[in-house]
């Protein structure tokens, strides 16, 4: 089982990384992926990844950061190529959901991104909120570059998710896909292939049922890997197996 989006440099999880650690390797996690949102999130994941063989990191700016944190393709790479732990760009994408950065600049953050995924052929981490049609139509401008995409936390629209398959996305489910109201998303992972699923907690974020409310960490994934098997009408040994496949693949191939 693989946690493809935490956040172990974000309070209350890097107080208590060894417990986390524990208790991520007692459900049967195997591997960790732990998300730069800034440059200083980039500063603490450097030390992060070192302190256990399970923990694998990214580079990259959240859209909110993107008025503070303006940074070229040419940055991201030479970050990227430092480390062999790091393994994936992102998070980046769009998200016109709050007014945290100006649209312009995160369109802008959002294609060096993009550019560095593509000069490393490396994985791109996509947050996308409020955003779909802005986010297909940049991503569809790089159609013929082959993109390797993974829409992180997707709550997006059927028809969203029906785009993003066309330029051979994955997406990753979290703790949402448990919540009563997630009808209409439930029934989106339902139709989307099982090669194109992945899991993760976005933790210390969006703790799935029966954990709703608190500080969510990796061991919850066990929650989300519950019912993505449900979704599918699948065990849980097989989601976790085709799940685990899909992120080595993706990011190991």
């Amino acid at each position: 089982m693989i946690d493809s989006h935490c956040h172990l440099d974000h309070e209350p999880l890097v107080s208590d990384l060894s417990n986390i650690i524990k208790r991520s390797k007692d459900v049967g996690i195997k591997k960790l992926l732990t998300i730069s949102t800034s440059i200083d999130s980039f500063q603490k994941i450097k030390d992060i990844v070192e302190i256990d063989e399970m923990i694998y990191g990214t580079i990259g700016i959240h859209p909110h950061e993107s008025d503070k944190n303006q940074v070229t393709s040419d940055y991201i790479i030479k970050q990227y190529k430092e480390n062999p732990k790091i393994i994936g760009i992102g998070e980046t994408g769009l998200d016109f959901y709050y007014t945290n950065s100006d649209k312009d600049k995160q369109i802008t953050s959002f294609k060096e991104h993009i550019e560095a995924s593509i000069k490393t052929n490396s994985p791109l981490i996509i947050h996308s909120r409020d955003a779909e049609d802005d986010t297909f139509k940049i991503l569809n401008e790089y159609k013929d570059q082959k993109l390797k995409i993974l829409m992180h936390c997707f709550t997006g629209s059927k028809s969203f998710a029906e785009k993003l398959l066309s330029l051979n996305a994955f997406f990753s489910a979290s703790g949402i896909i448990t919540f009563k109201n997630s009808l209409d998303l439930q029934k989106t992972f339902k139709f989307l292939p099982l090669d194109k699923v992945m899991i993760e907690t976005d933790s210390p974020f969006l703790a799935p049922v029966p954990n709703r409310g608190k500080k969510n960490e990796p061991s919850f994934i066990d929650f989300t890997a519950n019912k993505l098997a449900e979704i599918k009408s699948i065990t849980k040994e097989k989601i976790i197996k085709i799940t685990t496949e899909n992120f080595n693949n993706l990011f190991f191939n």
